[in-house]
Order: structure tokens, then C-alpha cells, then sequence
């Protein structure tokens, strides 16, 4: 489960990249309730999207030479400059170097062997999102690959990462949590881009769960708002109802209702 108790490899920050904060800040709004806070000068226009007051993630606008509108997926390191040269070690790449964002934290943006980006978040005053599996904020992440095997071994050298697998009828789903952790800190999977033809139509990419109170509502707002369909609300037993969603500006995501956890 993905916590605000955050460890070494977990996920500890989420944010947007768009040409257009402020229909970002519509659309989020409208389906999450979000509120956008901006962030000091300094921050040269990086903000934070709000539920109820906490923290559900961060945002800025950015232009087509930084990138296409998406999200990024932040991994807690307690040394960002240590676990950007393991990545290196481990054939990946840093596309952003180390840098101190203020007092807040020091953060590197980096691309595992596939190419497929990320962050890493160091903190120091801002320890990270300050509201997950509420809701409207984060409650899982999926690296959808080519090289599923290859990513297991990346992601353990460079963020210390263990693999799960779980059984399902049909198959076993990759799961993923930080190194001696236990079952129970598992917050993300590793789909194989084989396994899903949408995806690999889509190609690799790290992609955010947002949890809801109702999926198909979730759908149908998103629509109402601008944003479109990827995959409509289906029912995945044991797990809950899933959607997969893309905003106006493209920026993939997925939102889940979901099932009652078993005692």
C-alpha cells in the first residue's frame, strides 16, 4: 500500500507537466477536486495541486521542448546524487542532474534502460505528497515495459526495489515495493507492454492511480471535461474498477474504485 509514511524506493512526490496550468487546474479541479496553489517566486511557476488543504501533487506549465504533457512518478532516495550514479551503473540515464530546489529537497530526474523517465526526491522541509489513497490523490503507480525482467534488475540496482508476483486467473502480476518492506508495502506493478495492446500502442511509461469514489462518474466527468477515454470502467476482481484516462492536453493517468481490502 502506498502511504504518506514514506521509505527508501517508495514513491514520495507526483507531478504535471502541461502547456496549460490553469485548464489543468479546471480539469483537475472538476474531476478531484483540486485546488492549485503556486508555489514562491522562486519556484519559477511550479505550484501544488490541493485536496481539502494536503498536498496530492505538483504541476507546472511547460513547453514541447521539455517534453509532451505528462506525469512523472517522484522515488524517495535519501542521497539523490548516490542513486543517480547507481542508475548510471545500472545502463540508465539522468536527464535533469541533482539539484537543491530551495530548502525543500534535492531532486534528478533520470531514465531507466528502457528510456523511460522518473524522478527521485530527496527531502529536506517538504517530505513529500501529504495525502495518498484518499479519494482524489495517489494510491498506486505501473510501469508498463518492454523488458520486464531488465526493469526488475534496473529498478533493484538503482532504487533497491523488490518484485512480487501475484496470481490471478490468467496469469501472475508483477508487484513492486521497497527492499524489505513486506508484502503489505507493495505500491506499484510492472505490466509487460506484450501483455497490453492499448499501452504498447502507447509505448513505456511510468503511469499514476488515482483513487475515486465512483469510477463510471469519474469517467463520464473527465469527458464532460475535456479530458478522453483510454480504456472505459472495467471491473478487475479482487483489485477494483478501473479506468484509464487521458486530460485535454494528453497527460496519461488511471483512476480506480477500489474493492475492499480482505481481513
Amino acid at each position: 500500500m502506498l502511504t504518506t509514511r514514506y521509505v527508501t524506493g517508495a514513491p514520495n512526490w507526483l507531478d504535471l507537466g502541461t502547456p496549460d496550468i490553469d485548464g489543468a487546474t479546471t480539469f483537475y479541479g472538476g474531476l478531484f477536486g483540486w485546488d492549485f496553489q503556486p508555489g514562491p517566486p522562486e519556484a519559477g511557476g511550479y505550484g501544488f495541486f490541493q485536496l481539502a488543504g494536503k498536498t496530492a501533487a505538483g504541476g507546472m506549465q511547460t513547453t514541447p521542448e521539455q517534453g509532451p504533457p505528462s506525469w512523472t512518478v517522484y522515488f524517495q532516495t535519501p542521497d539523490a546524487d548516490a542513486t543517480a550514479k547507481a542508475a548510471e551503473q545500472a545502463h540508465g540515464s539522468v536527464l535533469m542532474q541533482p539539484m537543491d530546489v530551495m530548502d525543500q529537497g534535492r531532486m534528478a530526474i533520470l531514465a531507466d534502460k528502457a528510456g523511460v523517465p522518473f524522478g527521485i526526491w530527496q527531502p529536506k522541509q517538504n517530505k513529500g505528497l501529504q495525502v495518498t489513497q484518499e479519494p482524489g490523490s495517489l494510491c498506486w503507480v505501473e510501469l508498463y515495459t518492454a523488458d520486464l525482467p531488465m526493469a526488475a534488475y534496473f529498478y533493484r540496482a538503482a532504487l533497491g526495489l523488490e518484485t512480487y508476483g501475484v496470481d490471478f486467473p490468467g496469469g501472475t502480476y508483477t508487484t513492486v515495493l521497497p527492499d524489505g518492506q513486506g508484502e503489505d508495502a507493495m505500491f506499484g506493478g510492472i505490466v509487460p507492454l506484450a501483455d497490453d495492446p492499448l499501452e504498447a500502442r502507447a509505448g513505456a511509461y511510468w503511469m499514476p492511480y488515482f483513487e475515486v469514489t465512483d469510477t463510471d462518474e469519474t469517467v463520464a466527468k473527465a469527458q464532460e471535461l475535456g479530458g478522453s477515454i483510454r480504456l472505459p470502467a472495467t471491473d478487475v476482481p479482487g483489485v477494483g474498477r478501473v479506468a484509464k484516462l487521458a486530460d485535454p492536453h494528453g497527460a496519461r493517468f488511471a483512476v480506480i474504485k477500489s474493492a475492499p481490502q480482505q481481513t
